[in-house]
């Protein structure tokens, strides 16, 4: 029981003139539809043993087309049958020793798939209900996330707690959607005619999906700034999508498992606003001052501060105002910045001093009478 595939690869108007009874698609779908039912397109013509139009039956030798993007799922009875996330187009045959029951490639989510195929595989005959269901394999976006007061996170570069405001948008992409399906979709969205999509307001599940980004908001924040390879600066957040989008889903996937018990990842973000508290904006106005003022651009500035410091001083407080200036840059550190100037050359020996000391060794007995009167006629040049 299973699926034999008819064509590999990109399905064109060529293979749906061949085949005028086949499942696809359906038209005008949104692009942030999950997973919806296969629709019949086109007329029987004779094909297939379905003769009595049931829509709880697949007909054996029933064609179906899984576009480029998609995958496709079946059921019997409540339990998936099949799988395929190759496109192609390809038929149901129930007693065909050839079919098969998963064409999972080599991509992406290949590795997933198959895992969770050997934990969830139908291993029983032909029952008496069957569905197709296809699920989208493309980003999902414009699923958006919005914190209605300050969440807060601890800071690697500002080395303090911080707090914001934010709200922005992620695509989501389902990377086990065998796992999506088992675990996650409520069963009434597993009927015909029913579209499950992330962004819709009455979407209970997909609802949750969203407290949970907002839970996960401030680890992430936290996970993205205390990473020394992100930069840690949370000025950086609303331009790198994807790298915020990986400490996101890290953070979420730490929470509540997705990819590992739902089969959904985070792949991209657009933060649209981030309102930092007071403290916050105080903090970023002290680091991108100290940033401005580092290196020979902030020698350059002080030097330039100080010389229109003095030169208003000299203009409205005259000599007062220019020793004022002085002491105060001296107090700051901005003679520093100056170029040092040339020591002073050591004064000339004192001739006075020579003698009183000549006298005091005289007097000590440490030297003669005659020698007294050899320095002091060397100190007075005579």
């Amino acid at each position: 029981m299973g699926l034999v595939q008819a064509v590999k690869g990109a399905v064109g108007g060529v293979l749906a003139d061949q085949w005028k009874d086949f499942y696809t698609v359906p038209t005008g779908l949104p692009s942030t539809a999950a997973l919806f039912a296969a629709v019949p397109q086109g007329t029987n013509a004779g094909r297939g043993s379905n003769t009595s139009g049931s829509s709880n039956i697949i007909s054996n030798g029933s064609k179906i087309v899984v576009p480029e993007g998609y995958g496709l799922l079946l059921f019997q009875d409540g339990a998936i049958t099949a799988f395929v996330a190759e496109p192609g187009g390809y038929e149901w045959r129930s007693d065909d020793l050839n079919s098969q029951s998963i064409f999972a490639g080599d991509g992406l989510v290949s590795t997933f798939i198959k895992q969770s195929w050997e934990r969830f595989k139908f291993g029983g005959q032909p029952g008496s209900q069957q569905a197709a269901f296809f699920v989208s394999l493309k980003e999902l976006p414009d699923n958006r996330f919005g914190t209605q007061s300050e969440i807060y996170w601890d800071d690697g570069f500002l080395n303090t707690q911080v707090g914001a405001v934010t709200r922005g948008s992620y695509t989501l992409k389902i990377v086990d959607p065998i796992l999506f399906v088992k675990n996650f979709v409520p069963a009434s969205y597993l009927q015909p005619g029913q579209v499950f999509d992330f962004t819709d307001l009455d979407n209970a599940a997909a609802s949750q999906l969203f407290n949970e980004v907002v839970g996960s908001l401030a680890p992430a924040f936290s996970l993205y700034t205390n990473d020394p390879s992100k930069g840690n600066r949370i000025t950086k957040l609303q331009q790198d999508s994807l790298g915020f989008a990986q400490s996101l889903s890290a953070a979420v996937e730490q929470g509540y498992q997705w990819k590992s018990d739902r089969g959904l990842a985070i792949v991209k973000t657009a933060i649209v606003s981030i309102e930092y508290d007071a403290n916050t904006r105080e903090l970023l106005k002290t680091v991108q001052r100290a940033d401005a003022l580092s290196g020979s651009r902030g020698n350059s500035n002080l030097q330039a501060s100080v010389a229109q410091g003095i030169q208003s001083a000299g203009e409205n407080g005259g000599a007062a105002g220019l020793v004022g200036v002085g002491m105060a840059s001296g107090m700051f550190g901005a003679g520093n910045l100056q170029q040092p100037a040339t020591p002073a050359a050591p004064a000339a020996d004192d001739p006075v001093a020579k003698l009183k000391k000549a006298k005091e060794m005289l007097d000590l007995g440490l030297i003669t009478q005659t020698d007294y009167d050899a320095l002091k006629a060397k100190a007075l040049g005579l």
